[in-house]
């Protein structure tokens, strides 16, 4: 037998259960991944909520949790290409990472090689956040010289994206609380408060100013960018919520250009991008865990050690 979590029903986190499940094992062309951290995303949380946004992921119940993960491959089945048993690896399966093993078709599109030199912790955030964060950027083609907005910057995805920002040659202001504002300054960006007045702050702060702008939570930054004059074309969104401004382009992490996580990883490897975790729960937590999550004030990433 093994461990996963899993829900008979949709709700919040007292409807999630740490249960024993028969031990899965590698089918042909598959491969197993024996999961020691999984990172949490406000995704995983918001389909155990929300029924019709399961459905878009084909998720039913019974369901499984989760979605990014990290660890190592253990078994290895016929015919499955491009992984080895031992090799320690990353990746996303939605619906089904937070357990002891997590079995992934080959050739894989959402798994990748952990680079030496990055701990699983870190590894098991980078999916869902670095590919959003990533998405999120390119859709407003940002480049060197760019002054751009970003809304939700302290969270899960707008930590991935300050920092990519910054290393794209631009300057990042970014909306949050003022209790974050020495975590966002740590991360390079120019912190504003957001709510009301928001475009009054954005332009004592950059009387020049802004060029872009994306939204990681809510449309509140990218309602500013339009009224302080930046094209639509040059706004993107992401997440759940309601459609955007025309023009303005909705985003997602699978929305992002082939080979930008595996730029991320290395600029982590490389000491070019920081990690922030928030904290790190024992799976038996879960609720506790996803609870924290959906507070809306976490600085950084949530991991689930297994």
């Amino acid at each position: 037998m093994s461990k996963a979590v899993r829900y008979q029903r949709f709700g919040g986190p007292e409807v999630l259960e740490l249960q024993e499940i028969p031990e899965p094992h590698a089918a042909p062309d598959q491969v197993r991944v024996r999961v020691t951290a999984a990172g949490l995303n406000p995704m995983d949380w918001q389909i155990t909520t929300k029924p019709d946004m399961a459905a878009r992921f084909g998720i039913t119940l019974p369901a499984g949790f989760g979605s990014d993960f990290a660890g190592v491959v253990d078994e290895v089945g016929a015919g499955a290409t491009g992984f080895a048993v031992g090799d320690r690896v990353y990746g996303a399966a939605i619906g089904r990472s937070v357990a002891d093993f997590v079995l992934v078709e080959t050739p894989a599109a959402t798994l990748w090689h952990t680079p030496a030199g990055v701990g699983d912790e870190v590894a098991s955030v980078l999916p869902v956040s670095g590919l959003t964060a990533s998405a999120a950027l390119a859709a407003i083609g940002l480049r060197a010289g760019d002054t751009v907005l970003i809304g939700g910057a302290a969270g899960g995805v707008g930590v991935f994206a300050v920092q990519l920002a910054k290393l794209a040659g631009a300057r990042v202001l970014g909306t949050a609380s003022e209790g974050t504002f020495g975590f966002l300054r740590g991360l390079g960006a120019e912190p504003v408060t957001y709510g009301p007045g928001l475009a009054d702050r954005v332009r004592a702060l950059a009387p020049e100013g802004i060029t872009a702008a994306t939204d990681l939570f809510g449309r509140e930054a990218a309602e500013t960018a339009l009224e302080l004059g930046v094209a639509p074309e040059r706004i993107s969104v992401v997440a759940d919520g309601p459609a955007p401004p025309p023009g303005v382009r909705k985003v997602g992490a699978l929305d992002a250009t082939p080979g930008g996580l595996e730029r991320i990883a290395a600029a982590i490897h490389s000491g070019e991008i920081t990690v922030p975790i928030a904290a790190t729960f024992p799976v038996e937590r879960i609720r506790e865990a996803v609870t924290t999550q959906a507070g809306s004030h976490v600085h950084g990433k949530i991991v689930i050690a297994l």
